[in-house]
């Protein structure tokens, strides 16, 4: 099996900086989509960030410029590094990794989610 593991959330004041990692295990040949989402309190799951394995990436209006999505597909892992955090930055945010497993199989997980709050 392909199992995510995320870390790096945590409590941090408004202009801060958090980074979050999450790394893959397990039988990978390749990783093919890499992105980041995010649910806060009352609100639907949305995409904060792509990378492609080619490593084109894209970016929710609200992050541009803010947070930077990067992989090291040595270690199969992703990071997001979110500077300049706002309040409304607060979410559980998810990892998601697409890829093949083998030469002939996908897979598509989601890592259990980390706490980001951004406070005061």
């Amino acid at each position: 099996q392909v199992q995510l593991v995320e870390s790096g959330g945590g409590l941090v004041q408004p202009g801060g900086s958090l980074r979050l990692s999450c790394a893959a295990s397990g039988s990978i040949v390749s990783i093919r989509l890499m992105g980041w989402h995010r649910q806060a309190p009352g609100k639907q799951r949305e995409l904060v960030a792509t990378m492609t394995s080619g490593g084109s990436t894209n970016y929710a209006d609200s992050v541009k410029d803010r947070f930077t999505i990067s992989r090291d597909n040595a270690k199969n892992t992703v990071y997001l590094q979110m500077n300049s955090l706002k309040p409304e930055d607060t979410a559980v945010y998810y990892c998601n990794l697409k890829g093949y497993r083998t030469l002939m199989y996908r897979f598509d997980n989601w890592g259990q989610g980390t706490q980001v709050t951004v406070s005061s």
